[in-house]
């Protein structure tokens, strides 16, 4: 989701609710603790210079269980955070204390904000010799194109 996505669904949700990949809502006393530009320059194993910068949102869940930040509390410290975001549309990853500290991705859905999970990935599977996976389809995906159609009790496969 991108900062601009986020402002918006803000505006139009009364309360703040956190969903974890997991389906538990996180603690609606959390904190936003940091809101950073997180700017990474890296080499995949193939030798290819890449470069990436988001917004990174920490929530942090504490004991005082009275804390409530609202939809319009947070835009204002976004609002605070433009003196390192410098206004750019960036994707926002988020930081969430699990067993460790998590780094998800995020989507809205039905005035919930979802923490979603990121994945690893070879950037450059040409060069280390890793096989592309080709996509799996299911039989009644084939239809009755090229390949024909068989039903059951027709003695086709």
């Amino acid at each position: 989701m991108k900062l601009s996505e986020f402002k918006k669904h803000l505006s139009t949700v009364q309360s703040l609710n956190f969903v974890h990949p997991n389906g538990y809502n996180i603690a609606r006393h959390f904190h936003i603790t940091e809101i950073g530009l997180i700017s990474k320059q890296f080499i995949d194993c193939g030798g290819a210079v890449h470069s990436e910068k988001m917004a990174n949102i920490q929530i942090w869940v504490a004991l005082d269980v009275d804390h409530r930040l609202t939809p319009y509390g947070l835009l204002n410290i976004l609002d605070i955070s433009q003196k390192i975001l410098k206004n750019e549309d960036l994707d926002i990853e988020v930081e969430y204390q699990t067993e460790t500290i998590g780094k998800y991705g995020l989507y809205f859905s039905a005035d919930n904000f979802h923490l979603t999970n990121t994945q690893t990935d070879c950037l450059a599977k040409d060069k280390c010799g890793i096989p592309i996976e080709k996509p799996k389809k299911q039989l009644v995906e084939l239809g009755s194109n090229n390949l024909g159609s068989c039903t059951p009790g027709e003695n086709c496969c």
